[in-house]
């Protein structure tokens, strides 16, 4: 069965408002997410489904998923709120999401094969669907539980205008992840070098080529059941908090400590694009420019 892609695209209205991020970024009034799936289709996946609020559904079947209804199989899920696990309520005042995690969990009855999860406002790079394509290509038949990461070289997420802060993962001698150590103010400095503060706030230098988590997960099916019970675990020590929130990342990490899980780092050659803010644009949109003048990509997506 082909791989399925998952868009983490819940969050899409509240850092835009609405939904400005499907802003055109290519020659021809492309998008980020355009070219998200182009990339997954041209890889191999089957299906792409979007998770995201019921507030703003019918605006992205609409403007956004009903672009690739022609080109591949389209599902939508709702994260929402009050879908807990049982023994789980939402607090009095919670208004704020439960994070990534908890996203993901919206899709557990819809995806049963493996899949892949990016976010929708960061594009990626052909190269990166490929690479997840070939892993799960290369997977035994009947396994189910795999979890690994597409991991980029810091130099391929840094931005020409300013800081970035970023997951450096830490691997073994055998790419697999041990470790995702958050840095942030990252940034050449005067004597070139690549520097950034850990979370005890030292200011480290950081290698070109160490690898970072941009949020391209691979997973087989079972990891939603591994998710449920972290999330549960989650809501147990912490859903009381009003803002807490829980991450793909850290659930990774502790499946990794206890020894439940190895995870496999990929790295990928394609360069990292993104547009959190609206001011990343003018970069996003020379970068894209430039691959489709290399070839990488036609000047009209199809």
């Amino acid at each position: 069965m082909s791989p399925t892609l998952l868009v983490l695209a819940a969050g899409m209205g509240s850092r835009y408002g609405g939904l400005k991020q499907m802003d055109p970024m290519g020659p021809n009034g492309e998008t980020v997410l355009d070219y998200s799936v182009y990339d997954a289709i041209r890889a191999g996946f089957g299906r792409v489904v979007f998770i995201i609020r019921k507030d703003f559904a019918d605006a992205f079947k609409k403007s956004v998923g009903g672009r690739f209804a022609d080109r591949i199989k389209v599902d939508y899920v709702f994260q929402m709120l009050d879908d807990l696990p049982s023994g789980h309520t939402v607090p009095e005042g919670r208004e704020k999401p439960w994070g990534t995690a908890h996203a993901i969990l919206a899709a557990r009855e819809v995806v049963n094969e493996h899949f892949a999860v990016i976010n929708a406002d960061d594009f990626y790079g052909r190269d990166s669907y490929q690479r997840a394509a070939g892993f799960f290509a290369d997977l035994p038949p009947g396994t189910t539980d795999e979890i690994a990461l597409i991991g980029y070289p810091l130099v391929n997420t840094l931005s020409d205008h300013g800081h970035v802060n970023r997951g450096i993962c830490q691997i073994d001698d055998s790419s697999f992840l041990t470790k995702v150590e958050e840095f942030v103010n990252i940034e050449r400095e005067a004597d070139g070098a690549l520097r950034g503060n850990g979370l005890d706030g030292a200011r480290r230098e950081i290698q070109e080529e160490s690898l970072v988590s941009m949020n391209f997960w691979l997973f087989g099916p079972d990891f939603f059941s591994r998710l449920e019970k972290a999330f549960s675990a989650f809501l147990t020590q912490s859903g009381a908090e009003l803002k807490s929130e829980c991450f793909i990342p850290t659930v990774v990490d502790d499946l990794i400590r206890s020894g439940d899980a190895k995870c496999p780092t990929i790295q990928t050659t394609s360069h990292w694009f993104g547009v959190t803010y609206p001011a990343d644009k003018p970069v996003v949109v020379e970068s894209i420019q430039s691959l489709v003048a290399a070839g990488e990509y036609p000047a009209k997506l199809s």
